[in-house]
């Protein structure tokens, strides 16, 4: 077992069957916290995510981050062997993790009703663009296509321009962890006195809803107020001053300082004392009415001073502020070395690679390193002799293309 075998889901099994980014993101998050996760992919390695960028020297370097602390298998469940063999899988698992478009599981003969006939336990996440019911249930889910369709992109860009989409599909990640509470939350449900033999669970997973899910005040906001929220560029249009200002010397900075109190020392790092007096600033809703004039003065001090000038004056007036961190940024910064926020992943490939740390910390957890992401049935041998089956017998599913 690879990762970290002492966290709080030490014990649970997961077979995760899905493929490129959020359904897998679940069920590392998963193993991270200890369970023991089976990576299961066709046996040509065709994941759409082995090719997806970064790669360096044709080794899938997103593989190896998104997928770490998985074993990993190879089968074609397509074919009958393939799917007779995963059936006597499943009985050794707790979860099994899918992200095929809503049917496809039913029409390979692996309907939710065969699935746990196998394993009457067997808690089944089903993570889709759309959910299993609905008039979109059948299309295809991309992170971009669900961040225009759940309101999020709307929200990106400036007022007056188009909207925007992140250079990183976040949407799927928003899934993934909805995906990992999910499994969590049954594995709760099923360790409490009297459950453990409770009837597995089909969870209905929408990366659509995911993502509306936390975009938590629009249909309030437009119900109630009659207000769709837009884009506003790096502003908050619901706090102020929340937006990012230019240095003299070419820094961005990102700013909070929506308190009454925060605003008051604010205007005193920027040697205006007399702007928290200001009836146009004096409370939240004031200055979000009059961002406009609030902004200008904010944006020409920070424009006349170098950014060590801003950071200690704001560092002295203790007010929240950061400069817009590059990944660069990141690994040379004093405090996420502190954390050990990047750890180290071993790798057969490269000795070891960089990826964030376990999220959250848990009291009493150490977690192991877990190795990057398995080469293609790197732990067949593992896996399926566990079942019985012999090097001949293996050999003879290669050779079939089932492994």
């Amino acid at each position: 077992m690879q990762g970290n075998t002492q966290g709080p889901l030490a014990g649970v099994r997961i077979l995760d069957m899905a493929t490129v980014i959020a359904a897998p993101f679940s069920g590392t998050l998963c193993a991270d916290m200890g369970a023991d996760v089976v990576k299961l992919e066709l046996p040509d390695g065709s994941d759409p995510l082995r090719g997806l960028s970064p790669v360096k020297d044709d080794l899938a370097l997103y593989w190896k981050v998104t997928n770490r602390g998985k074993r990993g298998i190879t089968l074609d469940v397509r074919k009958p062997a393939g799917r007779e063999l995963f059936l006597r899988l499943l009985p050794d698992f707790d979860v099994l993790i899918e992200n095929f478009r809503t049917g496809t599981l039913d029409r390979w003969g692996l309907d939710l009703a065969t699935l746990q006939r196998a394993n009457p336990r067997l808690t089944v996440l089903r993570l889709t663009g759309f959910g299993q019911t609905g008039p979109y249930a059948q299309r295809a889910g991309f992170a971009r296509i669900f961040e225009a369709m759940s309101g999020f992109t709307n929200l990106t860009g400036d007022a007056d321009g188009p909207p925007l989409h992140m250079n990183y599909p976040i949407g799927d990640m928003v899934a993934g962890l909805f995906g990992a509470f999910a499994i969590a939350s049954a594995m709760a449900e099923r360790r409490r006195p009297g459950n453990a033999d409770m009837p597995g669970q089909d969870i209905d997973l929408s990366a659509t809803e995911a993502l509306f899910r936390v975009l938590e005040p629009l249909a309030v906001e437009y119900e109630q107020l009659g207000q769709i929220r837009q884009r506003a560029g790096n502003r908050a249009t619901y706090t102020a001053p929340s937006n990012m200002y230019a240095t003299s010397d070419g820094q961005w900075i990102s700013l909070v300082a929506s308190s009454g109190a925060i605003f008051r020392r604010l205007c005193d790092a920027i040697g205006q004392p007399a702007l928290a007096d200001d009836a146009r600033f004096a409370s939240n809703p004031a200055r979000v009415r009059h961002l406009e004039a609030l902004d200008a003065v904010l944006a020409q001090w920070f424009a006349a001073h170098p950014h060590a000038h801003v950071a200690q004056a704001l560092e002295a007036y203790d007010i929240p502020f950061s400069k817009i961190f590059s990944i660069a940024d990141i690994v040379d910064d004093p405090h996420f070395q502190a954390r050990e926020a990047i750890v180290r992943l071993p790798d057969p490939d490269l000795g070891s690679i960089p990826a964030p740390c376990v999220v959250p910390r848990f009291s009493g957890h150490t977690p192991v390193p877990a190795r990057s992401g398995p080469s293609v049935g790197e732990h067949n041998a593992d896996v399926y002799c566990a079942l019985g089956l012999t090097q001949a017998d293996l050999a003879g599913l290669r050779e079939a293309g089932v492994v």
